[in-house]
């Protein structure tokens, strides 16, 4: 069996994995990222696409947004859907702050590039099947990669390989705490090439269910409708989706939704989950590995960047300074943070889907909720401060 060293093993190459590597290379910490998938899989993977307004400024600090800012779109503001009538929600006058949306998969793009300029290692095609020692002082991946079996042995293993990943399968049962909630319902999403139809994303509460319009360019929409839990892809061809987004972002006032060849689309159950503590040993879960929040706060990508923020900061006082306080403190310093995400995007999900049984006094307070926030600057206010992220935690990476 083949062998390799270094100092930090990170496993999966999604945003936490690739920024964790970046922030470790500018401290001058070496590490080996492995990525089960090709290179070209996971630059076309469809995933997130509205970065924080903390994440956009990290990128910038890094020196990692020249694309973004060419090719992104910034909002400062969204509209809420309900009763036929539109409600902007201004963002950046309330806060002082936006969001950009850009593809997750063109960032990837960019955190490829950056890692392979560093000259250190980001190895495709290699598939981690299991961590030796996670809570000893010499943990070691093994991995398989063109028919070779490979040893990785590193100080700090660092889990960022989501939810079915190795990782978090390495904690051992009863060292950690699993809190999960799946919703009884689901997203049926579509990626059209089709204009987007408002210049803002429009969240839709409707008798038929939840719909989003949101974007991805100014010639690609990305589009959601709430569906049961078990739906079948094949039961929606591409008329019947037109058909329930027309009728779920109708309003009084008119409203014209583009349309066009839909490229994409697949069922995602929504869940939330969190992992307690973000840690075991020499093992630090960051992202989809310690946690998993609903799609309807657009808060997966950006909470996994909170973490590795955090993580890299920590590895870095323990090699230079060898402190052990960062890494002793990181799963409750991140905990804070995803325990404000989960509540804010257990809340919006929960205000804005179709209750999956007929209530009509659940549905009177979601209405209820929805017109209070419309109405109170002070609730829009803190809606857009949870929406448009809290800033990073004091301390820098």
């Amino acid at each position: 069996m083949d062998s390799m060293r270094t100092q930090v093993g990170i496993i999966g190459a999604g945003p936490a994995g690739l920024m964790l590597a970046h922030l470790l290379h500018l401290h001058g910490i070496d590490s080996v990222v492995l990525e089960r998938q090709t290179r070209e899989h996971i630059e076309r993977r469809i995933r997130a696409g509205v970065l924080e307004q903390g994440t956009v400024d990290l990128l910038d600090e890094l020196g990692l947004a020249g694309r973004l800012h060419r090719e992104s779109l910034v909002h400062t503001g969204l509209e809420l859907l309900f009763d036929g009538e539109g409600h902007r929600i201004p963002l950046t006058d309330l806060t002082g702050r936006g969001v950009t949306i850009y593809a997750q998969h063109e960032l990837i793009k960019d955190l490829v590039a950056a890692r392979l300029d560093t000259g250190r290692a980001l190895l495709f095609s290699a598939a981690a099947t299991g961590i030796d020692g996670p809570a000893g002082d010499a943990p070691v991946i093994r991995f398989r990669q063109e028919d070779r079996d490979v040893e990785l042995h590193c100080d700090i293993v660092a889990g960022c390989d989501g939810f079915h990943g190795v990782s978090r399968a390495a904690v051992p049962a009863g060292a950690i705490t699993a809190y999960d909630h799946v919703y009884p319902y689901s997203w049926l999403g579509v990626l059209a090439q089709a204009p987007p139809s408002s210049e803002e994303l429009i969240y839709a509460h409707h008798d038929d269910g939840f719909a989003l319009h949101s974007m991805r360019s100014p010639e690609i929409t990305r589009l959601y409708l709430q569906v049961a839990p078990d739906e079948r892809i094949e039961e929606w061809p591409d008329e019947r989706i037109w058909e329930g987004l027309r009728a779920r972002l109708h309003r009084r006032d008119g409203f014209r939704l583009n349309t066009g060849p839909i490229l994409d689309k697949g069922v995602t159950a929504l869940r939330s989950y969190v992992t307690e503590p973000m840690r075991h040993g020499r093992l630090f879960l960051a992202g989809d590995s310690a946690h998993i929040v609903p799609a309807t706060g657009a808060k997966g990508l950006n909470l996994a960047v909170a973490d590795v923020y955090v993580l890299a900061a920590a590895i870095n006082d323990w090699y230079s300074a060898g402190s052990d306080a960062g890494l002793d403190a990181y799963s409750s310093t991140c905990l804070r943070r995803v325990w404000r995400v989960q509540h804010f995007s257990w809340w919006m999900t929960s205000m804005l889907h179709r209750l999956p049984e007929p209530d009509p006094f659940g549905a009177r307070l979601q209405l209820s909720q929805l017109r209070y926030l419309t109405s109170s600057a002070a609730a829009a206010t803190s809606f857009a401060e949870n929406y448009v992220g809290l800033p990073l935690p004091k301390g820098g990476w």
